[in-house]
């Protein structure tokens, strides 16, 4: 489903060249649940970035679907990215003023689709079906969270890329939103690319992918 041949990606800072992803390669198999692990500043973000389309790499191919996604226009990219594609951050980015309902349907309204049932089923799939009215500052960080997790669905994605989902939260509310993710993830077979710094939230997936020097270090 997704393959990466080659990426180069590097940032330049004053007279300073930083390479970040280094000729990296890799495969991600549909309905495969990949987490991108390593040290601070290996890369990872970027690479999940770059799999989605977001950060153009200087060099190498991303394809997805038999789609060489850096091939197509800006515009043929953004719509690709939205049909195939749904996003959760750790930060949650939900818009302050939109209710959970409006935020979580945010997505399809994008994608230029009308999705409110399947936007309410999401949010009361994700526990939150007497708190669709509430602004983002009436919710806890867990329920924000999952405002975003049905966002990311809302459209029916065939991948989901998660960066650090759990970061902000406590243990508790990081493993419930895991589970969540997980469960939802499954039951549409999609393919789940999480970054994480947490090997043992990395260890429940299929495969742990080590970033290291701007390289897959280990599988």
């Amino acid at each position: 489903m997704i393959r990466a041949e080659n990426l180069h990606r590097h940032y330049t800072i004053g007279k300073k060249q930083i390479e970040v992803l280094h000729g990296l390669d890799l495969h991600i198999t549909r309905g495969e649940k990949v987490f991108l692990c390593g040290p601070s500043g290996a890369g990872k973000t970027t690479l999940m970035y770059t799999l989605a389309g977001l950060e153009v790499p200087q060099q190498g191919k991303v394809i997805i679907e038999g789609t060489d996604i850096y091939a197509l226009s800006l515009r043929a990219r953004a719509l690709f990215r939205n049909r195939l594609m749904g996003f959760i951050f750790q930060n949650y980015m939900l818009m302050p003023e939109l209710t959970a309902l409006e935020n979580a349907s945010l997505a399809t309204a994008i994608a230029g689709r009308e999705a409110t049932e399947r936007v309410r089923y999401l949010l009361e799939r994700v526990g939150l079906a007497d708190r669709m009215d509430h602004l983002p500052n009436e919710l806890s960080g867990g329920e924000q969270q999952r405002v975003a997790i049905a966002r990311a669905l809302a459209h029916d994605p065939a991948i989901i890329f998660a960066d650090e989902p759990t970061g902000n939260l406590d243990s508790r509310n990081g493993g419930q939103i895991l589970d969540l993710l997980f469960e939802l993830a499954e039951e549409g077979n999609r393919t789940l690319v999480t970054v994480t710094h947490d090997a043992s939230i990395a260890a429940r997936g299929d495969r742990t992918l080590i970033i290291r020097d701007g390289v897959v270090a280990s599988h």
